[in-house]
């Protein structure tokens, strides 16, 4: 579900204060949009495209896949399985903390 490589990576290219800065804003940018996500929005493809690359850059594999999925469907006038988007991202979002918290990852 997650790729610990790229996260890793993240925290080490920013280090530990910016670090969780990425996160706090990840937080902040990806649950605005996954509450607004509809699948007869306007914009949908775009918030598609929006949350797959917030997912990649903090190492959220599995969901930006879903992510890629449904920008493709969404572009086919299909709709996207939102559901499982959501599941994913809350699965996703315990495993992150669960971890950082143990690796003292955001610690102060």
């Amino acid at each position: 579900m997650l790729d610990w490589t790229r996260i890793e990576e993240l925290r080490d290219e920013v280090g530990a204060d910016a670090f969780a800065e990425v996160v706090e804003l990840f937080l902040e940018e990806v649950g605005g949009v996954l509450d607004r996500l509809d699948p007869g929005s306007a914009t949908l493809e775009e918030d598609l495209h929006f949350l797959k690359g917030a997912a990649l850059n903090l190492g959220f594999a599995k969901l930006a896949g879903l992510c890629r999925e449904g920008e493709l469907a969404a572009r086919a006038k299909a709709p996207p399985d939102l559901w499982a988007l959501r599941a994913c991202y809350a699965q996703s979002h315990a495993d992150f903390f669960d971890r950082v918290a143990k690796a003292g990852y955001l610690a102060a």
